[in-house]
């Protein structure tokens, strides 16, 4: 069994100001722009908690809350919720800066569930989490209802793709 880590090892704090080529023609930057930006977060933090090669297997829940302007900052903070056996649950929130005035807007925040790789690029065991804070436990448990919920739904698949197969 992988031994256990703290949250706080693998978190990470991103921040990137966004440019012209960020954003469509009005100044709002493009939500893909975003996604990769919380899909490259959600990675370093699972690669700092295993220290293995990671993949995104789904991102659960991407809310979009506020838009985000050229010449913004982006703050994107990413941290563990909820680890398996062989994968993660990653939350990311996002905020956006206003470097004028030093307003700061919650913009959007996503799950992720990034799987971690063995040298054959298998699925390998992650290393538990210690939840210390009521902040961190709440958001295990949290995270845990929705890996529960995920297993479910790619059982249904799994057994929808069976069904259409036989037909």
């Amino acid at each position: 069994m992988a031994h256990q880590k703290r949250i706080s090892e693998s978190k990470v704090q991103m921040a990137q100001v966004m440019f012209p080529p960020d954003a469509n023609q009005a100044g709002n930057v493009h939500g893909g722009s975003i996604m990769k930006l919380i899909d490259t977060a959600a990675g370093i933090v699972a690669t700092r908690h295993c220290r293995t090669n990671v993949v995104t297997a789904s991102m659960d829940r991407l809310d979009f809350y506020e838009p985000v302007f050229i010449g913004e900052l982006l703050i994107l903070r990413a941290a563990i919720n909820y680890s398996g056996s062989t994968s993660i649950e990653v939350g990311v929130r996002v905020e956006a800066e206003d470097l004028m005035t030093g307003n700061i807007r919650h913009t959007s925040s996503a799950y992720l569930t990034m799987v971690s790789l063995d040298e054959n690029r298998k699925p390998a065991r992650v290393p538990e989490i210690m939840p210390e804070s009521s902040e961190e436990k709440r958001r295990f448990q949290e995270g845990k209802t929705r890996a529960q919920r995920r297993k479910e739904l790619r059982a249904r698949y799994k057994e929808k793709k069976k069904r259409e197969n036989q037909v």
